[in-house]
């Protein structure tokens, strides 16, 4: 490996070359550091990726690991790698905000689970990245901050609500973010941003506080569809980041083991039969030049991995709206209405609408049969097949400071139905990530999307690995920054 002085080419190392560097001391972990600061400094006032950088911190972590390696100390896999921590993620000592004004001076007094462990790994925490309130929308804007702006243009959203970590990666503010993703968090925004966002099975990367400290209205919602995942430039950076994060943890009554994952290996993809599902059967509008692409990548699927797409009829329920449902269940209405009393025109208005809405019970639990059917009609699915390919979302990126897309080939489209393929997983807990598929005529990224079976993580890394190779999106980089 050679060792790359200028600082805009470290802040394009992927943290696997990054943390390789390091360790073999051909690399100082605080001239990572330093390049990606000033690359912060230069290029995040008009993006908004971090809504409380922290580069002090971030400048005493990487001279931590540098007196480590030095000493001769165990370092970790992570070992000197900036990253950027989403601001729904609980960070001891440093301000989270969630992006709401009921939390704009709210300190944690414990990590969460994913930041102990990638701090104990060595990673340098760059800062919390910009979200939207509470995570409730895949957009990029909230009451608090400035809005976070996609790095292939400014004038348009990142996707959310991962916003800021997404934007960061794909600008070279360090090479991995953590994010959330309840709804599509993590793959939404990687897609509208050239990355790549990997939400592993439920359980496999513990949650905790968030979603489970009940004392936090708004923080402690989403239990059942919320995973925690790393956006990253390459497959090979997720698989780094994952692990790490994934293992069980006592404190997340979801989390599972993950000994059968050998996350940084490589097999072999053998012969793979693939459920392409391009609009839900004709229930989403998709944009032409989505569809496009999301065509071409089950082209390179057939052609350079060997594998049988099919395009299939998911049979599946509409559960947009069972999906609204399921997330008032579980959030604190009590603590938020409240909330919303007190903070008012303060508070995000679809945020408001959700916990104005007189939900019923029945609409509780007709949304949790929604939820059975959509979860036993894939499970009979996947039995076929190893895989589903789907856009990721149904645009590319649209205007800052709108909630979602509002005409495709001249149909409306509600801003439920825009994230409907990144949903799914959520609902039925199965791994997934979006991948980079080329860009529009305007230059606009697009990401396809692939589901793998339940539990199959590993299986669903090497395809993604593989098809990173056939088709590489690593050397796109953002033209507007």
């Amino acid at each position: 490996m050679h060792h790359p002085t200028d600082a805009d080419a470290l802040c394009r190392l992927s943290a696997t070359e990054t943390a390789a560097l390091i360790r073999s001391r051909e690399l100082s972990p605080v001239e990572v550091t330093e390049a990606v600061l000033d690359r912060m400094a230069a290029v995040d006032g008009e993006l908004g990726a971090f809504c409380t950088p922290t580069p002090e911190l971030a400048r005493e972590a990487a001279r931590r690991v540098a007196d480590d390696i030095v000493a001769g100390r165990e370092t970790g896999p992570l070992a000197g790698v900036p990253m950027g921590v989403k601001d729904l993620i609980s960070t001891k000592g440093i301000r989270t905000t969630s992006g709401s004004r009921a939390y704009a001076d709210f300190v944690p007094d414990e990590d969460d689970v994913v930041v102990e462990r990638s701090v104990a790994a060595g990673a340098v925490v760059l800062g919390k990245t910009n979200a939207t309130e509470f995570g409730y929308s895949a957009t990029g804007h909230n009451p608090l901050f400035p809005p976070t702006r996609n790095p292939w243009d400014l004038a348009l959203t990142p996707g959310g609500s991962s916003a800021g970590s997404a934007a960061a990666v794909a600008a070279g503010l360090g090479p991995v973010a953590l994010g959330s993703d309840g709804g599509g968090s993590v793959r939404v925004p990687a897609a509208l941003c050239g990355i790549f966002g990997f939400k592993a099975s439920m359980g496999r990367v513990p949650v905790y506080p968030g979603c489970r400290d009940e004392r936090y209205p708004g923080v402690s919602g989403w239990e059942s569809i919320e995973h925690i995942g790393p956006l990253t430039r390459t497959v090979a950076d997720a698989a780094l980041m994952l692990s790490v994060l994934a293992g069980p943890d006592p404190r997340d009554r979801h989390s599972i083991p993950c000994a059968d994952v050998d996350w940084t290996g490589r097999r072999p993809v053998g012969r793979l039969r693939v459920a392409y599902s391009p609009d839900l059967n004709g229930r989403v509008a998709v944009d032409p030049e989505v569809r496009r692409a999301v065509d071409a990548a089950a082209k390179v699927l057939e052609r350079d991995l060997g594998a049988d797409v099919e395009e299939v009829d998911l049979q599946l329920p509409d559960y947009s709206r069972a999906f609204g449902a399921i997330v008032a269940a579980e959030t604190d209405l009590t603590g938020m209405r409240a909330m919303a009393d007190r903070l008012g025109s303060d508070m995000s208005p679809h945020l408001t609408a959700l916990l104005r809405t007189p939900w019923t019970a029945e609409q509780f639990t007709d949304a949790n049969m929604v939820r059975k059917a959509v979860v036993n009609r894939v499970a009979r699915l996947m039995a076929t097949y190893d895989l589903i390919l789907t856009p990721t979302t149904t645009v590319p990126a649209f205007p800052v400071g709108v909630q979602g897309p509002e005409l495709i080939d001249g149909r409306m489209v509600s801003t439920d139905h825009w994230t409907s393929f990144a949903g799914l997983a959520n609902l039925t807990g199965q791994p997934a990530a979006s991948l980079p598929a080329g860009r529009t005529e305007g230059g606009l990224p697009i990401g396809v999307q692939l589901i793998g079976r339940h539990l199959a993580d590993g299986a669903l890394l090497d395809v993604c690995a593989a098809y990173e190779e056939a088709a590489p999106w690593r050397e796109a980089w953002p033209t507007s920054i």
